[in-house]
């Protein structure tokens, strides 16, 4: 969702006292990300959810624009507000995982995750951020990728940002991935959705609104019928697209991560009653698109316990239920997620 535009808790709460709370039910986050924070950076913020969006006069630069509402919450009435350290945010999002008693899938580069995982080893399912910039700078190629999902080491792909790249998800410069993916049984998760606002002013010129659809999965999907893909961000805002391909390939879910606690309540209720009425509620999963903002796993989950028009059921299938489906987890495994 908001690449790298690098929410927290403005308490501490320590370990001992959350483990003696009463635990709520597990849920699993298919969206989470292990970031890092600049040394002497300014706190960011993000609307939670912002209530005005995009407000720029075309003679002013709009990365200025962009920086100083996520700084002085121009366009929110409640925001998230970034840690001061990767140190801070490491250890502030395991917190959030644990009260709310969260198990995360959690993407970034390699060596992040694996530091990330040894501190939760409990609660980080590890997942493999990738981009054609990732395997030409980092050698994240199909080859070396297909030893590390092949360890078992890493269980997911994605997110997949190829869209902030001017790719498609069916280009055909990413169907070898998508290849060794189906080959080797590894779920994916493609960023199909919003970005920041104004993101081709930012720091992505390829960036653009067309790849929003969900219709840029449909050749890849046919290509690769036993390939597990979630799309990301449940491709808001493009609703009738994401519901003609959830109802023509059976396979494919979504998440709502982003949209869960960034874009206004009515909105994100309207499209989220919108795919259950569709008769898609059980291939929709949750996810928080926690970047630098630890606050905003919390503040998703809240915001589907407070959806008055889903049964406990249904809330239940989103919050955990799908998303250990589309992960074939073991009725041991869920045993292990109290």
């Amino acid at each position: 969702m908001l690449k790298r535009i690098v929410s927290t808790f403005s308490f501490w709460l320590p370990v001992s006292l959350l483990s003696a709370q009463t635990r709520p039910l597990p849920v699993i986050d298919m969206h989470l990300h292990a970031e890092h924070i600049k040394k002497g950076a300014a706190p960011l913020c993000i609307g939670a959810p912002f209530r005005d969006l995009g407000i720029h006069d075309p003679k002013n630069d709009y990365r200025e624009v962009f920086q100083d509402a996520l700084t002085t919450n121009a366009w929110a009435d409640h925001s998230l507000c970034s840690p001061g350290s990767s140190d801070s945010l490491r250890i502030l999002t395991i917190i959030a995982m644990r009260k709310n008693n969260v198990y995360g899938v959690t993407s970034g580069d390699i060596e992040t995750v694996r530091n990330w995982k040894k501190e939760a080893p409990d609660r980080v399912i590890p997942s493999v951020y990738w981009d054609f910039n990732s395997a030409l700078n980092r050698g994240l190629t199909v080859d070396s990728l297909e030893k590390i999902f092949q360890s078992g080491e890493f269980k997911v792909f994605g997110e997949i940002s190829i869209q902030y790249e001017g790719y498609a998800a069916s280009d055909s410069a990413f169907d070898p991935y998508l290849s060794m993916a189906e080959r080797l049984d590894i779920p994916v998760g493609i960023h199909i959705g919003c970005g920041p606002p104004g993101a081709p002013y930012l720091n992505t010129r390829n960036y653009r609104a067309k790849l929003h659809s969900p219709f840029v999965l449909e050749e890849a999907l046919i290509r690769h019928p036993r390939l597990r893909v979630y799309a990301m961000h449940a491709g808001w805002p493009m609703l009738d697209d994401m519901i003609a391909m959830l109802y023509t390939h059976p396979q494919l879910y979504v998440d709502l991560a982003g949209i869960c606690f960034m874009i206004p309540k009515n909105e994100l209720y309207f499209y989220l009653h919108r795919l259950v009425n569709a008769g898609f509620g059980k291939r929709i999963m949750f996810g928080s698109d926690n970047m630098i903002w630890p606050g905003a796993i919390e503040a998703g989950i809240q915001r589907i316990t407070e959806a008055d028009f889903l049964t406990n059921d249904q809330k239940r299938d989103i919050l955990f239920n799908n998303a250990a489906r589309f992960l074939r987890l073991t009725e041991e495994q869920i045993k292990q997620m109290p």
